[in-house]
């Protein structure tokens, strides 16, 4: 499956994915994906980095094409408040967000 339709299925069904991004195990609730200069990005928030919690709850930025070895994670998400889908960097640009 590619990469954009995971990422889709996953905003859509509110489930978290798993990837390697900057050779680094990474565990992620995607919120939004969304284009940038023709290339695709997801902003979603970090639940693990190599196996381990974030220290704090923050919005990333992932560039498509870095993100390696991108499947599915059981693991449900709620959208964390800190996400706004009518930010600015979004405009016109969004191809599928996460509902609240």
């Amino acid at each position: 499956m590619p990469p954009s339709r995971i990422l889709l299925e996953a905003i859509a069904r509110k489930k978290c994915v798993a990837a390697t991004y900057n050779r680094m195990a990474v565990k992620l609730a995607p919120h939004i994906l969304y284009t940038r200069h023709d290339d695709l990005f997801v902003d979603a928030v970090t639940v693990e980095r190599d196996g381990q919690p974030p220290r704090e709850v923050k919005l990333g930025t992932f560039k498509l094409a870095g993100l390696t070895g991108l499947d599915f994670d059981n693991r449900e998400f709620q959208p964390e408040p800190i996400f706004d889908p009518e930010a600015p960097k979004y405009a016109g640009v969004t191809l599928f967000a996460v509902e609240p």
